[in-house]
């Protein structure tokens, strides 16, 4: 069975392409090289290819050839998210335009000073988010909760083509859990504490809940902390649309009991599933998400 490792796939030489043809050829162009890449993916990539027939015939319903269709297109958006997140990096966002749906909750949050969580997920294009909150977070109140098993020599080689220094601070997740004792100190400074709330580690503590239909594991520690602290929890989302817009939401978490961490999830795949139908092809869980998959 496959599961999460904590690292996506890619490599340096791949993000180095994305640069050249982005600076040589431009942002449009360069996502018709997306077409030849998708479509190889399309044909080889057999395991995500199962994993994915399952998300779109099982549990979308969606028939024969609209899910073949769905899986291509899937890939190709996948392609254009990782070519905006670079080229955003490397100074081109005014390229883009951008929505910000609820960002006063964010700054509500920020204004209070009281801390609080964010709940994210791999769905849309949440990497350039940091370029949205840096509009907002001028002390840098934001920590990223991540894993520490990304390839470093990535990171680095984007940190070279970014024309501007992060505002956000990263939290890595340690085999020593000595990440808690960082998250408890970013709020006792009451600042914000941002989740993925979509992925585990196998072997690590999980909560079950049902999305579309189908009971599926997601992590526990997100809907721990959040609950039994009782700060306020907003689920965030940055979702790719058409020509070159992007979409922020922000939904603040409603009638939340304290250290009820089993309805915080619940309320939290609620919203993850409204999003998830509104963009089927933008998430990007390529993996055996519901431990169902033949």
């Amino acid at each position: 069975m496959n599961k999460w490792k904590g690292k996506s796939k890619g490599t340096i030489l791949g993000y180095q392409i994305f640069v050249w043809c982005i600076r040589n050829l431009g942002i449009r162009s360069s996502y018709f090289v997306l077409y030849f890449v998708a479509f190889y993916y399309f044909l080889f990539e057999n395991k995500s290819n199962r994993y994915y027939r399952y998300y779109f015939q099982k549990r979308l319903k969606y028939g024969f050839w609209k899910t073949k269709l769905s899986q291509f297109k899937n890939y190709f958006t996948f392609g254009t998210i990782l070519i905006d997140k670079t080229a955003i990096s490397a100074g081109l966002r005014n390229k883009y335009t951008y929505e910000f749906d609820g960002i006063e909750n964010l700054k509500n949050l920020l204004s209070e000073k009281k801390g609080g969580v964010l709940i994210s997920a791999h769905i849309g294009n949440f990497e350039v988010a940091e370029h949205f909150f840096a509009e907002i977070d001028f002390d840098c109140q934001i920590n990223l909760i991540t894993t520490d098993q990304e390839v470093t020599i990535i990171k680095e080689y984007l940190e070279s083509v970014s024309v501007k220094k992060s505002n956000m601070k990263f939290i890595y997740i340690k085999e020593d859990m000595s990440h808690i004792f960082e998250i408890n100190e970013a709020l006792s400074k009451n600042e914000l504490i941002c989740f993925t709330g979509d992925r585990y580690f196998e072997g690590s503590k999980f909560l079950e809940a049902d999305l579309l239909g189908k009971t599926a594991k997601f992590p526990a520690g997100p809907f721990l902390i959040a609950s039994r602290l009782g700060v306020p929890v907003v689920y965030v989302y940055v979702m790719k649309e058409k020509n070159l817009h992007y979409h922020l939401y922000a939904r603040i978490a409603q009638n939340i009991k304290k250290r009820d961490s089993q309805g915080l999830l619940n309320s939290y795949v609620q919203n993850l599933e409204s999003m998830v139908k509104k963009y089927p092809l933008q998430w990007f869980n390529y993996f055996d998400f519901w431990d169902d998959v033949d």
